[in-house]
């Protein structure tokens, strides 16, 4: 299964690079995906404690706001990382009062691990 499972994800790593050709919205998903690690460099502080929420979407970030918002409420001395895999979510929502704001890698093995 984990075979088949990396030659999706390759497969569709491929689909998006050659979508981003012609699509601005798989462009700015692939800009945000080679700019993921340079950001946390500059932006994390390694001594730090953080809480990490990661939405797929838009929609599914506002469905855990409150959560979020519940947290900083109760202890403003939480850090936030807050990470999306959709571009129009991640610019809508990337100066949201929190934080660290960051797509999140690609989805492979490597890039996982190294995010962690």
């Amino acid at each position: 299964m984990r075979f088949l499972y990396n030659i999706g994800i390759y497969i569709y790593k491929l689909g998006i690079a050659v979508s981003a050709l012609f699509n601005k919205k798989a462009a700015k998903l692939l800009k945000g995906q080679r700019e993921t690690f340079a950001y946390l460099k500059q932006h994390i502080d390694p001594g730090k404690k953080y809480v990490w929420f990661h939405a797929a979407s838009l929609g599914e970030f506002e469905q855990g706001r409150p959560v979020i918002e519940k947290m900083k409420e109760e202890d403003p001395e939480i850090n936030i990382l807050l990470t999306f895999f959709s571009p129009s979510g991640y610019e809508i929502r990337k100066d949201w009062d929190h934080d660290s704001s960051v797509r999140n890698p690609q989805r492979i093995r490597q890039a996982a691990r190294r995010f962690v």
